[in-house]
């Protein structure tokens, strides 16, 4: 071997299946700046690929789509199941006497090409990826994976009109659009995924989309615990706050999990409550069993009309009586002044905020562009600071903290950040920094319940949660039926806590 000749080296493999279309990733370090995101797809041959043109102009004409079809996201899983029948029956037509696995290859390719986005399937199937982008055509896919952070692929889209059309396949399943006027979207996958895509000129080195990617399985409490994103007594705190439906806003840079974690909180409101959600992309995912009704804005159309703000849905969403409203993010001051009367009407509040520190969260609420008046925090309760570790790959709650408004009242309150828990990344581990000075206070004042009594509350969520995290109960649905079992009857949860029993469903 030549002096400073360096071998490629797989560091990962495994398969991917995306419509019966298998194919084999291997993550190779090859010795340059950043390790390679390889995906290797069945071989198939010249003359086979001739004959699955004449497939697929066949599957065209014989699988009719209606306009409405193609905006209904509800039906576009059944599309696909028809596409698939359909290619299924002509590939066993053309290729007489094919077996299973191949015909799986073939049937995918078609479907994928078809109705879904090609190569990008894969990676879009891929559970280890967080985020999967195209940055032009003449440049390779690039995925941040979960423990090797951003990869370069050997996935390259043949021009930049292909990366338009998967952008605007996206939007239009979802309401959205995409153009030479509106060359900037925002839009969600079926799936959940959030996307981003822009057109040349605007970006420009040519159009780009971005897809992050959310677990297909739902993050539960039980899982955060277990990754160290949470501890048990965090978690305690914050089912404490969203039983008493305290006001709570979780704050963090760029991918730190604000979502997720908002999405955690969810299923510790109680069943029979009607919660409202309002955001610009969907991203939210609640369970099944709760009273749930997303809304999402709307952009304008080419002429400027039939725009739905998010400030349109907050003061619509305010006359259809929910019990919890949840707001995607706050950006401006319309939307944080709407979002804080509601707190002042009496509803229970959750929202998301860009900020690093609880100190700063005060700040960009204070200060332009939203600039609110610091009287109106009062309303808010808690701030949970999400921090994302890049270069560990970890996630963490970098800090907990109460609202404490001091001073005379009126507009003459002022607003403390009073951290009650804080990271501390030396010993990876969450610690208590002061002892509550409100929060125990407003329950007390809501429910007359004694400090004695909330204290005893506190443990016992505690003690549940650690019997979730010994018994491993990370399913969503699981989760929520024992938080109604809870509501209902809390002694029976606390028994099988206190003696570690095994829960399953059935009981």
């Amino acid at each position: 071997m030549e002096k400073g000749l360096i071998m490629d080296k797989e560091l990962e493999g495994y398969e991917i299946t995306a419509a019966g279309l298998v194919a084999r990733i291997s993550i190779v370090d090859e010795g340059k700046f950043v390790p390679r995101y390889k995906v290797t797809f069945p071989q198939i041959g010249h003359a086979t690929l001739m004959i699955l043109d004449s497939v697929r102009d066949e599957l065209i004409k014989q699988t009719t789509v209606k306009a409405k079809e193609i905006l209904d996201p509800k039906i576009a899983r059944i599309i696909q199941k028809r596409f698939a029948d359909k290619a299924e029956e002509l590939v066993s037509r053309y290729f007489p006497g094919i077996d299973t696995i191949s015909k799986g290859e073939l049937v995918g390719l078609l479907v994928n090409d078809m109705v879904g986005l090609g190569e990008i399937e894969v990676p879009l199937n891929d559970d280890a990826l967080e985020e999967i982008v195209i940055n032009n055509a003449a440049e390779p896919l690039w995925v941040y994976h979960k423990r090797y952070g951003w990869l370069v692929t050997n996935i390259t889209l043949e021009d930049e009109e292909k990366i338009k059309d998967y952008a605007n396949l996206i939007g239009r399943r979802v309401g959205r659009q995409i153009n030479t006027l509106t060359p900037l979207m925002d839009a969600h996958m079926l799936e959940g995924d959030r996307v981003n895509s822009t057109l040349f000129p605007i970006s420009t080195k040519g159009n780009t989309v971005t897809i992050r990617k959310f677990a297909r399985k739902p993050w539960t409490v039980t899982d955060l615990i277990q990754l160290k994103t949470f501890n048990d007594e965090i978690a305690a705190l914050l089912w404490l706050a969203m039983q008493y439906e305290l006001n709570v806003l979780v704050s963090g840079g760029t991918g730190s999990g604000k979502t997720s974690a908002l999405n955690v909180l969810m299923p510790f409101v109680q069943p029979n409550q009607r919660i409202l959600s309002i955001e610009d992309t969907r991203e939210l995912n609640l369970p099944s069993y709760q009273h749930w009704v997303p809304m999402t804005t709307r952009d304008p159309n080419p002429e400027g009309k039939g725009e739905v703000t998010m400030l349109d849905l907050m003061l619509n969403g305010l006359r259809m009586r929910p019990d919890r409203i949840v707001v995607g993010e706050i950006r401006k001051r319309a939307e944080a002044e709407t979002l804080f009367e509601a707190m002042h009407t009496g509803h229970a509040v959750y929202s998301t905020l860009h900020a690093d520190r609880a100190e700063q969260v005060k700040r960009r609420l204070t200060t332009q562009p939203i600039d609110i008046s610091e009287a109106l925090l009062e309303s808010l309760h808690i701030v949970l600071v999400q921090y994302r570790h890049r270069r560990l790959g970890i996630r963490r709650t970098l800090e907990l903290a109460e609202v404490v408004p001091v001073g005379a009242g009126g507009d003459e309150v002022t607003i403390d950040m009073r951290t009650l828990y804080r990271w501390k990344p030396r010993q990876d581990t969450i610690m208590r920094e002061k002892p509550s000075v409100r929060l125990f206070g407003e329950i007390e004042s809501l429910t007359g319940l004694l400090e004695s009594e909330i204290k005893e509350d506190l443990e016992q969520k505690k003690s549940i949660l650690k019997w979730m995290v010994n018994q491993n109960i990370n399913d969503v649905d699981v989760v929520g039926t024992l938080m109604a079992r809870y509501y209902r009857d809390p002694s029976d949860l606390i028994k099988l806590a206190r003696i570690n029993k095994p829960f399953t469903p059935e009981e």
